[in-house]
């Protein structure tokens, strides 16, 4: 029997033979083993987004619960996650080769328990110092890191033409995160869910009448959750002797021309997103302040994690770089349809033209994260297999590997340069309002920033002789 056939041997729960780009292998085991990953991974990855973006709910019931923040600190609050988040991801995106997937995603996963315990005592009382809220709020960036580690491990189980297809299943599905935590939130804090162990309510005052909330469950809700996660996903992943590197092999990455321009595209598309998911809420309220911004917020990243799947199946399809060129074009022109819709200059805005139009931002950044992770794997299975013999089956393997490590941790990289978006976005509104009264200015840099991603987009990779077409 040829060696690239025999069964995934496995130590323990690693993994001594993996290649998935051997077709009957793939039949023979791959792909059931890929799959118990995959659909372990995502629950897991879903809980990391719903702790990441907790705050973007939690931030906005703060003034109404006694505590005494400025509009600017609100808004810090809500983009703090996202810039510890990707900090964070800058060390776990070379995580997986070193410790193994299934080790780190058990580990990171229960390291949510830090924020969502933390969160949920301090909230109970509002004298609660706005450092220590600050520290929470950054704490919750350790669900922001695993994305980078999650999307690297599962970028490893995967053959080429599958990749965009479970990379946007394991990313769509655990964005949704964002959605649930936004749309969940505002329902659980109406009831002691958790009866004498989950604290006394506070008392708010809704329409002239005293409420009784329990703000803590927006916190403690993901708690059992995440300890299940951790278990399920220690005893039931795999590690992968293949996926193991060291850092200086990883490192390559950063002489890779391509990894640079992906972090740019990567920040437009999954930026945009998770940017705007932490923004939405305080925006709305900021905008609108007669709408109900917990009522309409969840809808712009349920449509954006919905459609990332699609975009990833789109661009296996189509070619990434077709995709994700028109899909910053669809970008630009949705931002310009919100900035129509604003209120300012003697009107009163059109609140239902300005969510439609972030609801066209969030399906396309949806598309887009999609079709720029399919991007990626392609890019450096294409540079390594250059001066490789086709014939020379030993150097096409060493070629394959070299390519999955580089791709891998560029996933993670790009992703942890991407979350930086999470932070810029909401940021950029505060400081737009707090210096000419309104988002405006933000939103024309975000246009101008797209153009320049279309730019990029064509001329290095989706016009007829470029550098790599994919």
């Amino acid at each position: 029997m040829n060696s690239r056939t025999l069964p995934a041997h496995a130590k323990g729960r690693t993994l001594q033979i993996w290649t998935p780009e051997d077709k009957a292998f793939w039949a023979q085991e791959g792909e059931a083993i890929a799959k118990i990953n995959l659909w372990i991974s995502v629950p897991a990855l879903f809980l990391a987004f719903a702790i990441w973006q907790v705050w973007s709910v939690v931030a906005v019931t703060l003034p109404s619960l006694g505590f005494k923040y400025s509009t600017n600190q609100l808004f810090w609050l809500a983009a703090a996650p996202a810039l510890s988040g990707a900090t964070l991801r800058i060390f776990y995106s070379f995580i997986v080769p070193l410790v193994g997937g299934r080790r780190w995603t058990a580990i990171s996963t229960a390291s949510l328990l830090i924020p969502a315990l933390g969160i949920g005592y301090a909230v109970q009382d509002n004298t609660t110092s706005y450092p220590t809220m600050l520290i929470l709020a950054l704490l919750c960036g350790l669900g922001g890191g695993n994305f980078s580690s999650s999307m690297a491990n599962i970028s490893y189980f995967f053959p080429k033409e599958r990749k965009g297809s479970a990379l946007g299943v394991n990313a769509g599905l655990g964005n949704l995160g964002v959605s649930v935590v936004q749309f969940l939130s505002p329902l659980v804090v109406t009831v002691g869910v958790f009866g004498i162990f989950g604290g006394d309510p506070q008392h708010v005052i809704r329409n002239g009448d005293q409420v009784a909330v329990w703000t803590q469950n927006a916190a403690f809700i993901w708690v059992p959750w995440i300890a299940i996660a951790s278990v399920v996903a220690w005893f039931g992943m795999n590690d992968l002797a293949e996926a193991r590197a060291s850092f200086a092999e990883q490192a390559v990455i950063f002489r890779r021309r391509d990894n640079w321009l992906m972090c740019v595209l990567y920040l437009g598309t999954f930026g945009s997103f998770i940017g705007y998911a932490a923004g939405f809420p305080l925006l709305i309220k900021n905008e609108f302040p007669g709408v109900n911004p917990l009522a309409y917020a969840w809808l712009g990243p349920l449509v954006g994690a919905i459609v990332r799947p699609f975009g990833g199946w789109l661009a296996d399809l189509m070619g990434g770089a077709r995709v994700t060129l028109w899909n910053f074009v669809a970008m630009a022109l949705g931002v310009v349809g919100v900035l129509c819709f604003l209120p300012g200059h003697g009107s009163a805005g059109n609140f239902t033209g300005f969510f439609l139009c972030f609801l066209v931002l969030f399906l396309t950044t949806g598309i887009g994260n999609g079709s720029t992770f399919r991007m990626i794997p392609v890019i450096f299975q294409t540079l390594q297999m250059r001066s490789v013999d086709r014939n020379d089956a030993s150097a096409v393997a060493q070629a394959t590997k070299e390519g999955n490590t580089e791709a891998a941790a560029t996933l993670g990289f790009s992703a942890a340069m991407a979350a930086y978006g999470g932070f810029f976005i909401p940021k950029s509104y505060g400081s737009s309002i707090a210096l000419t009264g309104g988002p405006e200015a933000a939103l024309y840099v975000f246009i101008v920033f797209y153009l320049v991603c279309i730019a990029l987009t064509w001329w290095n990779y989706a016009r007829r002789n470029a550098r790599i077409v994919c």
